[in-house]
């Protein structure tokens, strides 16, 4: 682990294993490499690059006004360059999905494969829709505010930890107490939260953004994961981003929510690693029992 000077930010990164290197996108924004870690049980087979994406986690000296996909995307190609890595492919989740298909867009000649989990071409599925999904789902009127102002960028920075407790159980199939107490273990006591990340992006990087008129223009294999049950970007968007690119394949992991590599490790590195050692990568469809 290291922080790496990459275009007037030092980002965080750690590297695992060996193979054909893997850049790992996380979400957020706001959070770091921690939430892929779930995924490192492929370093015995690639070489992992886990990095916090500029004014993330544990990535310094960069001004929240300059996370914007030119930069955000700029960075990973610099970081490319750096590791001295020829192509990659890229694992991105959630907003770090948002991330890889701008770098899938922007830098297309580095790119070897693309893993979308969890994740959209167009941020109206969360600014939107996501309150008004779980208000049909029976959350109590507090969770559904508490969405609709998170997912907007109208919180206070004092208000972040708080609207991430009160969303917790949205986010799982089952948030059963194992479940959210192995979350908070593995995951939300080392992650290093940036407030000012999440509020930012969501007040004004994601303002309006969409790709879906762009998907057609990624021609490398790409895998559409996401699990039945996410709030955010439900499987009817997942099926509509996976129709918009050419070689995309589609897998929707049934009882699992937004996280599905997490709250479902061993279906989603299954999926990864089979996609990736694949040979013929037509479009496909299929649910995962």
């Amino acid at each position: 682990m290291t922080r790496i000077p990459i275009r007037g930010a030092h980002l965080f990164v750690k590297v695992l294993g060996q193979g054909h290197p893997l850049a790992m996108m996380h979400g957020g924004p706001g959070a770091d490499h921690h939430s892929m870690l779930s995924l490192r049980p492929c370093a015995d087979q690639f070489r992992m690059v886990f990095y916090d994406h500029r004014c993330n986690g544990r990535s310094v000296g960069a001004d929240v006004s300059s996370m914007t996909f030119d930069n955000l995307t700029a960075d990973a190609e610099a970081l490319r360059q750096r590791l001295g890595f020829d192509k990659w492919a890229v694992v991105g989740h959630s907003f770090g999905g948002m991330v890889a298909l701008e770098y899938a867009l922007r830098y297309p000649e580095s790119l070897s494969h693309l893993v979308l989990l969890d994740t959209c071409g167009d941020t109206w599925w969360v600014r939107g829709h996501a309150a008004e999904l779980l208000a049909k789902r029976g959350f109590p009127d507090a969770t559904v505010e508490t969405a609709r102002r998170f997912f907007t960028g109208r919180i206070e920075p004092d208000e972040f930890m708080p609207s991430i407790r009160r969303l917790a159980k949205a986010y799982y199939h089952n948030p059963s107490p194992l479940v959210m107490t192995r979350e908070v273990l593995t995951v939300g006591i080392r992650t290093k939260v940036r407030p000012e990340a999440q509020i930012f992006a969501f007040g004004d990087l994601l303002k309006g953004w969409t790709v879906m008129d762009r998907l057609g223009e990624i021609e490398v294999p790409t895998l559409v994961l996401a699990g039945q049950d996410d709030f955010q970007f439900p499987p009817e968007h997942q099926a509509e981003l996976a129709a918009g690119i050419p070689n995309a394949t589609l897998r929707i992991v049934d009882r699992a929510g937004h996280n599905a590599h997490s709250e479902r490790p061993a279906v989603v590195i299954e999926a990864v690693r089979s996609f990736l050692a694949a040979e013929d990568l037509g479009r496909a469809q299929e649910a995962v029992p």
